[in-house]
């Protein structure tokens, strides 16, 4: 019988959403305080600024979205991807996607 290993598929995707899941909170930090203080009222008020703040607001609305979509894809991915795979498997998959 074949001998089971960690899947390196698995793993790089583990890897990859350990990676982005804390870029993606601080990209939404650096929007979050901007955000915040425009609406405070004392940054920029008129109508140039109700402009700009309905472009601001698209523009977080995309940056939020995106990165659900990010995120749910790699969870997707790492649900669909078994953890162990047999040790010949696991070769073709390093060769296959370049990993270690």
């Amino acid at each position: 019988m074949a001998e089971m290993v960690p899947n390196p598929l698995y793993e790089a995707l583990g890897e990859a959403l350990r990676t982005v899941e804390p870029l993606i909170q601080e990209i939404e930090r650096g929007i979050e305080v901007p955000f915040g203080d425009f609406h405070s009222g004392k940054v920029w008020t008129g109508p140039t600024a109700k402009r700009f703040d309905a472009q601001l607001v698209a523009y977080g609305t995309r940056v939020r979205s995106s990165a659900d979509k990010i995120l749910a894809d790699l969870r997707q991915a790492m649900a669909r991807t078994p953890r162990e795979v047999k040790d010949e498997e696991a070769r073709m998959i390093r060769s296959r996607y370049g990993l270690p």
